[in-house]
């Protein structure tokens, strides 16, 4: 009984010394990410009036056309800052001074990553949603207007759905995959229809636009997978759209832990425009797809008590299946 009792307050030491640790580093935090009221006020308002000026974001959206070959030149669509954007920014602003919040999620964090994958774990904790494209930019990528309608959209490794939702609006069916059990909790609630991530391959359906995001970096097998998602595709009209995290590092995570593809996907070039157009003469080509339109979008994910949030270097194309 005693050797419980010692246990259990060993225990309590624990939680609040390392709820004081955590404490500490946040108030040793500080220029952009410092939380005091009036820096937040004046971040906040940063970001709702002028963000679309500043360094950072411009370069979320920087391109040099004369960097990716005449052939994909006139492929590249400009895309800028808009309201929808912002609008995430601004909700990540906001949860990430949830101080309590916050040190019960990096707790839990804490003590689960050894033993659970952290997409779970924020599935879990329904924190970390991302942010791709707003619904404009995914109308201007695919060319499309807002009342325009097709059959089946497939959503590849979905997450919690948020991506899905911007999408989902343009179509009667939405299919979505997605490993993390959490996540399909997620999913179910928005009452997606969730495949296995064989069963997708097998069903025999195909489907008029299947979603790639940020996914080929995080499977064993990237190219099996570009020619499994275009044998799934209406024929002619069947369109990929495929999000990439420049510069490409794939890893596989299992388990919590990290490790390399069994198939290595290996991407060339140095600068963001010069591996785009690796991927769309080597990669692309290879398994049977050709680049109809391509943007670069900032990768954004919802952040924490240290980061407001987090951000990654996007390329998302539009890839069409061509003639063997």
């Amino acid at each position: 009984m005693c050797y419980l009792q010692l246990r259990t307050l060993l225990f309590l030491a624990w939680v609040v010394g390392y709820i004081a640790f955590l404490l500490a580093i946040r108030r040793m935090w500080t220029g952009k990410y410092v939380r005091s009221p009036l820096a937040r006020s004046f971040f906040m308002n940063m970001v709702s009036e002028s963000e679309a000026t500043t360094l950072e974001t411009q370069e979320w959206y920087r391109c040099t056309p004369d960097l990716l070959g005449e052939a994909m030149q006139p492929l590249f669509v400009q895309s800028h800052l808009d309201s929808d954007t912002q609008a995430f920014l601004r909700r990540s602003v906001e949860k990430s001074g949830w101080m309590f919040t916050q040190l019960y999620h990096s707790f839990v964090s804490t003590v689960l990553s050894p033993l659970v994958s952290r997409t779970s774990i924020n599935g879990f904790l329904s924190r970390g949603s991302m942010f791709v494209f707003s619904a404009d930019q995914f109308r201007r990528l695919l060319r499309i207007a807002p009342e325009w309608r097709a059959e089946r959209l497939l959503d590849l490794g979905a997450g919690d759905g948020g991506v899905t939702d911007v999408m989902g609006a343009h179509f009667r069916e939405v299919y979505a995959t997605e490993v993390s059990l959490p996540m399909k909790w997620h999913l179910q609630r928005r009452n997606y229809k969730l495949l296995g991530i064989e069963e997708w391959q097998q069903a025999g359906i195909q489907y008029d636009l299947i979603s790639c995001l940020n996914l080929l970096d995080r499977c064993d097998e990237p190219l099996e997978l570009l020619r499994a998602i275009r044998q799934a595709l209406v024929p002619r009209t069947g369109r990929l759209l495929l999000a990439a995290v420049l510069p490409f590092q794939p890893y596989v995570e299992i388990g919590g832990k990290w490790q390399r593809p069994q198939e290595h996907l290996k991407v060339k070039g140095k600068t963001w425009e010069e591996q785009v157009t690796n991927l769309s003469n080597e990669v692309f080509r290879g398994a049977g797809f050709e680049v109809e339109a391509v943007t670069r979008l900032p990768y954004l994910c919802e952040g924490d008590m240290y980061k407001d949030y987090y951000v990654l270097d996007d390329a998302v194309f539009v890839l069409k299946p061509v003639d063997e």
